[in-house]
């Protein structure tokens, strides 16, 4: 792109939409008025034209009666009134007569002597020159010929420019001004919704609906602004929430292990560290400080994960979820190697995130974890139920009351009978997100075991592909 193109779309660009409609209006009105102005000039110099041939042949024709009566040599010429027609009479022998006082027309064309000599019975042509220009028409008289000539005359198309161009800037003046007032109608619901965003922007009000006026576009822009202020509420409701969830849930780990900082600063500054707290005691204490530690690293590591909101970050794939199940098992024997997991999978494909639906996986594992008895082992199924792919973990524990089964879910919840147990309630608010993402359903039931039956299902991939796996 040249420079004064880059320079003019950058006015463009910066120019507001009432200025462009403005614009196109009167740049659109000038484009008629000139195609306008070429269709008429072409119309009325085709009309002059025609009008002017007719008229010399008309005189002509009663000049060459007059010089057949008289004879070409004869024939008498009136002097030039000093405007008007001009006449020639073209001898036999090539020589010419003209009236007396008529100016010089050009020399006989070549064309007009074939007309003279009989070749031809007339002729009409024109000759423009820069300085002047003339429509000749040659008539066959006698043994000669004739000749009337008018002289071009383009004043009346002058004439008819100038009055189109006063027309058509007066034309392109009243299309700048309705163009701009109609710009300024149309965009009014526009210049509201723009003061209405930039009030919300400064007052931080969410809770401000813009009225839904207007139809068509300006309705749906209106009606999507609307719903955007809905999803920005319902994300600051959320993060409220979770602010005073999290300030919540770190304020008894925080301050237990505060506590238990201050015993062993203030022992050690008074020097009786080692008569006041026995071997075994500060074994006790230094791991109910390791278990407090573990307890927030962990709390933290789920408050960034559900901050992250979303867990579309991360690319979808078609996958074998027998695979994603393999692994979440293994990373929790490694994990909490006392618990024992029997697993049982059948490969099925799925389209999903990875990572997300390890995590979700491994975070059922820890809940049944802290649940299942030492000689009880946590079962983890996978298999094809129709089109979903069902992923079962149950435990052989005490099960989940009934009063609890809506909540189990919800961020931070935890049932009274698991207050002693660590964890911060977030594993399965996690396990439910990821699962929605997916387009699956996370329900509880009771196990066969008498404990708790966590279920996953999620739509398989139409392509779906099973082969028996193993742990």
């Amino acid at each position: 792109m040249s420079r004064p193109a880059g320079r003019l779309t950058r006015w463009w660009r910066r120019r507001s939409l009432r200025t462009r409609l403005t614009v196109i209006a009167a740049t659109a009105i000038a484009a008629s008025v000139f195609m306008a102005f070429q269709v008429a000039s072409e119309l009325l110099d085709w009309e002059l034209q025609a009008t002017a041939e007719d008229q010399l042949r008309a005189d002509s024709r009663v000049l060459a009666t007059n010089a057949e009566r008289a004879g070409l040599a004869e024939v008498q010429l009136p002097p030039y009134p000093g405007s008007g027609r001009l006449v020639r009479v073209v001898l036999p022998d090539g020589s010419i007569r003209t009236p007396v006082g008529q100016p010089a027309l050009p020399p006989v064309s070549e064309h007009a002597e074939r007309v003279v000599q009989g070749a031809a019975a007339d002729l009409m042509e024109s000759g423009d020159s820069d300085d002047d220009g003339y429509l000749v028409y040659t008539l066959r008289a006698g043994d000669g010929a004739v000749q009337v000539a008018r002289a071009a005359d383009d004043s009346p198309i002058n004439q008819f420019g100038l009055g189109m161009l006063l027309i058509g800037l007066f034309c392109v003046a009243c299309g700048a001004l309705v163009g701009r007032a109609v710009a300024r109608t149309g965009l009014a619901p526009i210049d509201r919704l723009t003061a209405a965003a930039v009030r919300v922007a400064h007052t931080r009000d969410l809770d401000a609906d813009i009225p839904d006026e207007g139809g068509g576009e300006i309705r749906r822009l209106i009606r999507s602004i609307n719903d955007m202020l809905a999803a920005l509420r319902d994300s600051r409701r959320a993060q409220r929430l979770l602010a005073e969830d999290a300030a919540h849930e770190l304020k008894t780990p925080l301050t237990s292990l505060r506590l238990n900082i201050e015993l062993l600063v203030r022992l050690d500054r008074r020097g009786t560290l080692d008569s006041a707290l026995p071997s075994e005691s500060r074994t006790r204490l230094l791991n109910d400080l390791g278990a407090q530690v573990a307890e927030l690293s962990t709390l933290a590591a789920e408050l960034t994960d559900l901050a992250r909101g979303d867990v579309s970050d991360e690319s979808t794939e078609l996958l074998d979820l027998a695979d994603v199940v393999v692994a979440a098992v293994t990373r929790a024997r490694s994990r909490v190697p006392d618990v024992e997991v029997a697993l049982d999978v059948t490969s099925v494909w799925v389209s999903g995130r990875p990572a997300a639906l390890q995590r979700a996986v491994l975070n059922l594992i820890d809940n049944a974890g802290k649940w299942s008895p030492a000689d009880q082992p946590v079962q983890v199924q996978l298999r094809a139920e129709g089109a979903s792919a069902v992923i079962e973990v149950d435990d052989a524990g005490p099960g989940i009351d009934a009063a609890d089964v809506p909540r189990v879910f919800d961020r931070f919840y935890r049932a009274d009978s698991a207050r002693a147990l660590p964890g911060s309630g977030l594993g399965l608010s996690i396990v439910q997100r990821v699962v929605d993402a997916h387009g699956g359903r996370a329900t509880v039931a009771r196990s066969p075991r008498g404990g708790a039956l966590l279920r996953v299902d999620l739509p398989a991939a139409p392509t779906a592909r099973r082969r028996p796996s193993g742990p």
